[in-house]
Parts: structure tokens; C-alpha cells; sequence
């Protein structure tokens, strides 16, 4: 009996060749992938992770230094906490703001009946200016002394603030950037607005529902999954925000960096710092690549647990329906 039941459970030769086949070419078709992924993702982490354990300067070979670099980083750089905080400031206000005013305007261009391309043209043109020339652009627009916003301000009888040269208004004017570029979100947005299907809308209408509750229990249910992929990737984009504060502090601090000259991030007074720019600060510019890599670790962490939270949460992101 124990004979019989023992070579039932036996797979026969055929079928133990022909899965193994399958597995070789499923292992084949995903091969590109499995490649990419070692080479641009797992290779880069594992390194990150093993020179945050390490002196290196880039010119000397690497030396063990235990966990000297975290505690540099976490104890005693002065410009880590100021770049954390700022950096999560701007997920949570940047992102948010951005999120809400895309939608807002998808709503409000889907909603007008003539001139639709003109103000879908309008809204989108600014995305398509590079960052560098957009963030001078408004640096110089936002200049408390000449810009042209506080002038008009002041003829109203409203003291202007200080925008890119005021710590309190600085990553305000970053924000203000963002939304101004908001033609991604909004295209994004809109397409997501137009495939809801209309009979929806008009079977709420029967019911007496109002323009509010139409948008709660129709429009939200519906788009709620572009939602949750504007957040993430909003969030994964805010945290590698680097170009458009550093040169905002650079154009406000009038400071013109030449051969010879280092400009320390973060004008004025550490306010727009963020985590990146310290990546490229130690690593680049101080040679202090075991630091570097701690700083990009936490940053890959955050990532991670912000992403995490979101897909998690993303059945109770939108209360729709209560």
C-alpha cells in the first residue's frame, strides 16, 4: 500500500521536464527585468549600505569605521535635522496643495463650455519650462525689493514679505513654484474627470443630490485610484527635490559661485534645505561618501514608509460613500 501511494505521488519524467521548461523560459522573459533590478537597484543599495559602514573619501580605499558616519549624521551635522524637517514639510503641504489645486483645476476646465484647449494650454505650458529657468524666473518676480509682486502688493496697502529671503515665506514660495507647474496633475486629472460615466451623474441628479454630494459619491468613488497615484508619486518626487530650492537660494542670496567658491545650501538660514542636497553636499562636495550614503539611506526609508502608509491606506484615503 505504502509502495502504491509513494510512486502515485512520483511526477512522471514528462511533466517534470516540461515544468522545468516553463520555468526556463518564464526565467528568460523576465531576465531584462531581473538584470535592470540587480544592476540599477539591488547593486546600488547594497554599496549604500556597505559604505555607510565606511571611511571614504573617493581617492583612498575604503576603511571600516563601525557606525561613526550615523552618529556624525544623526549627532553632530548641523544642517541633517533642519533638511529632514523641511523635507517632510513639503511632502505634506507641497504634495497636498498640489494634489487638491490639480484637481480643482481638471474640475474647472472639464466644467467650461468654450475655450477649453485655451485654458488647458494655459494651465499646461507652465510644466514645460525647465525647472532651473522657472525657479530664477519666480526668484526674481518674488524679490522683495524689485520684484514686481511686492510692488503691486504695496499698491494695494499690503506690506509684501520677504518670499525667497524671509525663513518663514521661503518654502511658501517653493509651494507657490509647484502649483504654478501644476499641468501634469491637471492633465492627469482631467482624463480621469472625463471617463466618469455620465450616468452616474445623472442618476444622482434624479435622486436631488447636490453639486457637493455629486462630487463626494460620484466623482471621488471614481477617481480615487488617480488619486492615490498623484500622492505617491507626488510624495516620491518631493523627496528627491533638489534643483528648484538650491537655486532659489542661490538667486536670493545674490551669491554668484565661481572657481574657488563653495556655496553651503539652505539660504536663508537653512530654510530651504533638503535631504538631497545634503546627498550631493557630503558627497560632492566634502568628500564624505560614508555620510552621503546615511543621508540617502534615511532618505530611501522615508520613501518607503510614506509609500508604504499611503498603499496601505488607500482604501480609507478617500471616505467617499459614508
Amino acid at each position: 500500500m505504502s509502495a502504491i501511494t509513494l510512486g502515485s505521488k512520483r511526477r512522471p519524467p514528462g511533466l517534470a521536464a516540461k515544468q522545468r521548461k516553463q520555468a526556463l523560459r518564464t526565467l528568460a522573459f523576465m531576465s531584462p527585468w531581473l538584470i535592470g533590478f540587480a544592476v540599477f537597484f539591488a547593486y546600488p543599495l547594497i554599496s549604500t549600505v556597505y559604505f555607510s559602514f565606511m571611511h571614504y573619501d573617493g581617492f583612498k580605499p575604503p576603511t571600516w569605521s563601525g557606525t561613526k558616519n550615523w552618529t556624525y549624521v544623526f549627532e553632530h551635522y548641523p544642517f541633517f535635522w533642519p533638511a529632514l524637517r523641511n523635507t517632510l514639510w513639503l511632502v505634506l503641504v507641497m504634495v497636498t496643495l498640489r494634489v487638491l489645486f490639480g484637481l480643482g483645476v481638471g474640475l474647472l476646465i472639464t466644467k467650461i463650455k468654450t475655450g477649453t484647449g485655451v485654458f488647458r494650454t494655459l494651465f499646461y505650458l507652465p510644466y514645460l519650462a525647465p525647472p532651473v529657468a522657472a525657479t530664477m524666473a519666480f526668484a526674481f518676480l518674488l524679490n522683495p525689493g524689485t520684484g514686481p509682486v511686492n510692488s503691486i502688493l504695496e499698491k494695494f496697502g499690503i506690506p509684501g514679505p520677504g518670499w525667497f529671503n524671509d525663513p518663514s515665506w521661503s518654502k511658501p514660495a517653493l509651494t507657490l513654484l509647484a502649483l504654478w507647474g501644476i499641468g501634469d496633475l491637471m492633465v492627469i486629472f482631467m482624463a480621469a474627470l472625463l471617463d466618469v460615466p455620465q450616468e452616474q451623474y445623472e442618476a444622482a441628479e434624479l435622486d436631488g443630490a447636490s453639486a457637493w454630494q455629486r462630487f463626494r459619491y460620484v466623482t471621488l468613488p471614481n477617481i480615487s485610484p488617480i488619486v492615490m497615484f498623484a500622492v505617491v508619486t507626488g510624495v516620491i518626487q518631493t523627496m528627491q527635490y533638489y534643483a528648484q530650492p538650491l537655486i532659489a537660494g542661490k538667486v536670493a542670496s545674490g551669491v554668484i559661485q565661481g572657481a574657488g567658491t563653495q556655496f553651503e545650501p539652505g539660504y536663508p538660514e537653512k530654510s530651504t534645505l533638503t535631504l538631497p542636497q545634503l546627498v550631493y553636499n557630503l558627497g560632492f562636495q566634502r568628500f564624505d561618501y560614508g555620510s552621503a550614503c546615511v543621508v540617502a539611506l534615511v532618505l530611501f526609508a522615508l520613501s518607503m514608509v510614506f509609500t508604504a502608509f499611503l498603499m496601505r491606506r488607500r482604501g480609507g484615503l478617500i471616505q467617499a460613500g459614508d
